[in-house]
């Protein structure tokens, strides 16, 4: 029988407590980790003046996307010295509680700060600093359940712009990049297993099911690695490198292949496994994901194409799936982020422009547009039950209300 990968089927109710709302965004790129949310039950037909905002939050310095669960809003920033972890009433913006510990800012060619997503799971919610530290938080009141020093466990050098793995929760593990890809037991921080050392890259690690077994995917700075998930064995790699050694973004699942995509001259790669190895189905230049991940939907993968932060070379655009042809690139938004909902792209420009368009392979077609944001916006919106949830490099968060009334 041909052994075929897969995206791994996520029983939510294994994983998540009765709280948790069915719209809910509890992670890197939400709950079946491919950027795309199910819920319908929102509205881009707002007024003239765009979205009403909700709330809004000043976080700290940093990249952190927001995770949304079971009626909390969790991210992180920098202030003084200090990483600070939040924890807001999703609905209000009522500061529920904050963690603040000691970390480096990171500020190279950029403001700096923590870039990982909370991961939030059962009872804690986990966060993974630049300088490598995993901490376990109780989502009740914010005291910490454990923390480890991954990446001094790793023994691996703390990476140009600071490790930014946001952790994923498989089962009983919790598993990051420290250079190691490493995997800790979700309730004590014990080390259950770890990989050989890599160039620790900025993405994350995707789950999936590869030849039967249930594996993770992790794009570090050296080669796309496919680990099994019960004890790290490592199945598969392919060499994955670019010209200023920084790979920033998460494989994409596309049905019994893999795609991965890069900036900094390197392009995109879809990927097949026959039986042995991961074998090249096409690589080109029409989709380089320098940030921001590209989703998939109905054959085509839609992302922000840019080879730098230079965001008069960026452009949001769509390629085939599965012949990596370019569909249409669209120029004006910068190095922004996109998710999408509904057969709707929602784009964050890196200035704060909120714009929603139809999710077709045809053309850029845009439905409405808003400014939300100033600053710095390269972190991906979260949309969870109508709300829609984004911030700047500054750190203030603004949550805007896209429900249907």
């Amino acid at each position: 029988m041909r052994p075929h990968i897969w995206l791994a089927v996520v029983v939510m109710a294994n994983l998540w407590p009765d709280a948790l709302q069915a719209a809910d965004w509890p992670h890197w790129r939400g709950p079946a980790y491919t950027g795309i949310s199910a819920e319908t039950d929102w509205t881009w037909q707002w007024s003239a003046d765009g979205p009403a905002e909700v709330w809004h939050a000043e976080v700290g310095t940093g990249f952190s996307s927001i995770a949304v669960a079971g009626g909390r809003a969790f991210t992180s920033g920098h202030q003084g010295g200090n990483d600070t972890f939040y924890c807001f009433d999703a609905l209000t913006g009522e500061q529920r509680w904050s963690y603040s510990y000691p970390a480096p800012l990171v500020d190279n060619l950029h403001e700096g700060g923590p870039a990982a997503t909370p991961t939030v799971d059962g009872g804690l919610v986990y966060t993974y600093s630049k300088d490598g530290r995993l901490l376990a938080l109780h989502v009740a009141d914010g005291s910490v359940a454990w923390q480890a020093e991954a990446g001094k466990l790793a023994d691996v050098e703390m990476p140009a712009w600071g490790f930014s793995s946001s952790p994923l929760v498989l089962g009983n593990k919790v598993i990051v990049d420290a250079g190691r890809v490493m995997a800790f037991e979700k309730t004590t921080g014990n080390i259950l297993w770890q990989t050989d050392a890599w160039r620790p890259g900025y993405g994350t690690a995707v789950p999936l099911t590869f030849d039967g077994q249930a594996c993770i995917a992790v794009l570090n700075n050296d080669v796309l690695l496919v680990a099994q998930v019960a004890d790290g064995k490592v199945l598969a790699t392919y060499p994955w490198e670019t010209d200023y050694i920084t790979s920033a973004s998460t494989p994409v699942v596309v049905g019994n292949e893999l795609f991965v995509s890069t900036g900094y001259n390197r392009g995109c790669t879809l990927l097949k496994w026959d039986g042995k190895e991961l074998v090249k189905v096409y690589e080109n230049r029409h989709m380089r994901n320098h940030m921001a991940n590209s989703v998939l939907w109905e054959g085509g993968l839609f992302g922000i194409d840019g080879n730098s932060h230079n965001r008069r070379l960026c452009e949001v655009a769509c390629i085939d799936a599965a012949s990596g042809e370019s569909r249409w690139h669209q120029r004006g938004l910068g190095c922004g982020s996109l998710l999408l909902a509904a057969g709707k792209l929602l784009v964050l420009s890196d200035e704060g422009e909120l714009v929603v368009a139809n999710a077709t392979s045809e053309k850029f077609d845009v439905l409405a547009r808003a400014k939300i944001l100033d600053g710095r916006c390269w972190t991906v919106p979260t949309l969870a039950n109508g709300l829609l949830y984004a911030r700047n490099a500054d750190g203030h968060l603004v949550c805007v209300d896209l429900r249907r009334k």
